[in-house]
């Protein structure tokens, strides 16, 4: 035992010694993203797209407006995207195939841009690394939602395809008054027709982007208001679980945040975590709201078993109230809570007391905090040795893990077009938050397979410093996710076993089981050793075929 423990502190103690030479956690700014960036997702690994309202954002495109970009991260430049629909609050996420779609809008305030609220925008994978050749897909004529979409929510489910959810059919200034209680797929099943949800219409009137998450059994979380519960796709059930505790809610525009912590084999036991949001009940008028009431600093915590769900939520306290925020899961496990505003609400220019007669929140959380999902309870949050930096991001702002392994920020503009020179401005710097090893000597997986089928093994390279030891190697495989609205769709880390071998150049490494574990489509490969992490190597896992797929791997 003692001997264990030995190796243990001696491990904890190199790492300490090489990031000591590092930089330690950094915010670092360049570029600008040329719209403001309210929706953002990784598609390669040196661009980012974004999307904006069609208003009057400085990128232009054919002698108008754009609302679209292509963001390279290697040259921190902006290039615009050609959407032909209003992407004002859609959502999206990654197919199996590879392909990101945008679904949903809004309906537009200037003549360049059409109906977004039933849009579904394509942007096939890119084999140029600067995005050359490469466009936008939009036929709203042909390819469309069942439904108009404003503020819905989505993500990839097991089959590979999309499940989007609830959403607002007209424009309303604050609460959902003319919802869209259904769900549906895309592509498209039951011929197109929505599902509806009652679950969606019990959570009125502040349920928009709807907190959804895809368990490692098929089975969707879905977290409303201050509600739960488990929906099946295959039965098309819903399963009510225990409320969020003291009335928190967590969803637009009394916006908290959640994730699915990171799985774990051999068992992928399920746990799930939602922070901040308001204690506000939905039902006071947006106009008796005021932009100085504390948002939440309430963490809730729940393990998707029997037991875990008999136990019901297990509660902890940030180091401040956050409305807004964004959880990002880091290759090491660990959870990153970041941005937003430490009182009021979402939106804009709606209650009694707007900031420069615009923005429904203020003082903004500048410092980021780590949420350490092992730790034991009060003692899991923690802001030390984190950067604290000036720029706002509060209502309409987003933030990503990048390739590089670190996180990009971007967007903020809690007004109705692009505003300057108020307190809360629309903002169009780019920003990271580079962890410690961006400074260091850094481990490196190289001849990685291009697809990965599941519940095989397979073999990468490996370059480990010297400096590392290599009894503490994590291998992470990530779903980067689509950011918008606090809240980051399809984000997912699933840990995979793996051996490497005696002279250390070679990592043999068990992928996900099945297609539950990890829905199939695009995914980054993290080596961490000694917490310190390699840049990501994408794959595809799965064999790449357009939704729906079948059942791959074996059941668990």
């Amino acid at each position: 035992m003692l001997n264990h423990l030995s190796i243990y502190l001696a491990s904890i103690l190199a790492a300490q010694s090489v990031l000591a030479a590092g930089k330690g956690w950094h915010f670092v700014q360049n570029g600008t993203s040329g719209i403001v960036a309210l929706e953002s997702i990784i598609v390669s690994d040196n661009l980012a797209i974004f999307f904006d309202r069609a208003t009057n954002d400085p990128l232009q495109v054919d002698n108008h407006t754009a609302w679209g970009a292509l963001y390279n991260l290697e040259t921190n430049t902006a290039s615009p995207l050609t959407p032909v629909t209003d992407s004002f609050c859609a959502s999206g996420g990654m197919l199996s195939n590879g392909t990101m779609v945008s679904v949903g809008g809004h309906i537009p305030v200037i003549p360049q841009a059409y109906d977004g609220r039933m849009g579904i925008r394509m942007w096939e994978p890119c084999d140029d690394p600067n995005g050359v050749g490469c466009s936008l897909f939009e036929d709203p004529d042909n390819l469309h939602l069942a439904e108009t979409r404003w503020y819905p929510s989505s993500l990839r489910v097991f089959d590979g395809s999309l499940m989007i959810l609830g959403g607002i059919h007209e424009g309303t200034p604050f609460y959902n008054t003319d919802p869209v209680n259904s769900f549906e797929f895309f592509p498209s099943k039951d011929g197109g027709v929505p599902r509806p949800s009652d679950f969606l219409a019990r959570t009125l009137p502040a349920n928009l982007f709807p907190r959804a998450l895809a368990l490692p059994d098929g089975k969707i979380f879905v977290a409303a208001s201050n509600q739960t519960m488990i929906y099946d796709i295959e039965t098309n059930t819903e399963t009510r679980l225990p409320d969020i505790p003291n009335g928190v809610r967590v969803t637009n525009p009394l916006d908290g945040t959640a994730t699915l912590l990171p799985l774990h084999p051999p068992d992928y036991i399920p746990e799930v975590l939602i922070c901040g949001g308001s204690n506000s009940s939905g039902l006071i008028p947006v106009e008796q709201l005021s932009s100085q009431d504390p948002a939440s600093d309430q963490c809730s915590r729940m393990t998707l078993t029997r037991e875990g769900i008999k136990k019901g939520w297990e509660i902890e306290r940030m180091l401040e109230p956050r409305m807004m925020s964004e959880m990002i899961l880091m290759p090491n496990g660990q959870v990153v809570i970041i941005s937003g505003a430490q009182t009021g609400y979402a939106g804009f220019g709606t209650v009694r007391d707007p900031v420069s007669n615009s923005s429904n929140s203020d003082h903004p959380a500048f410092t980021p905090s780590i949420y350490t999902p092992d730790a034991p309870l009060g003692k899991r949050i923690s802001n030390a040795g984190m950067p604290t930096t000036d720029i706002a991001r509060v209502y309409h702002s987003t933030v990503t893990l990048t390739q590089r392994g670190n996180l990009m920020l971007a967007g903020s503009n809690p007004n109705g077009e692009v505003v300057n020179g108020t307190q809360y401005h629309s903002e169009f710097r780019i920003e990271y938050l580079n962890p410690p090893y961006m400074t260091v000597e850094r481990p490196h997986i190289s001849n990685a397979p291009k697809k990965i089928a599941f519940n095989t093994k397979f073999h990468v390279d490996v370059s480990i410093p010297s400096g590392l030891r290599k009894r503490n190697i994590k291998v992470a495989l990530i779903d980067l996710g689509f950011s918008s609205h606090a809240f980051h769709s399809s984000s997912r880390l699933v840990f995979m076993d793996s051996q490497l071998s005696e002279n250390g150049k070679i990592l043999t490494i068990t992928s996900p089981p099945n297609n539950r574990v990890y829905p199939p489509g695009p995914a980054y490969i993290f080596l961490t050793v000694d917490d310190v992490t390699s840049l990501g190597v994408r794959v595809m896992m799965g064999n790449g075929a357009s939704p729906p797929v079948k059942n791959q791997g074996v059941r668990i």
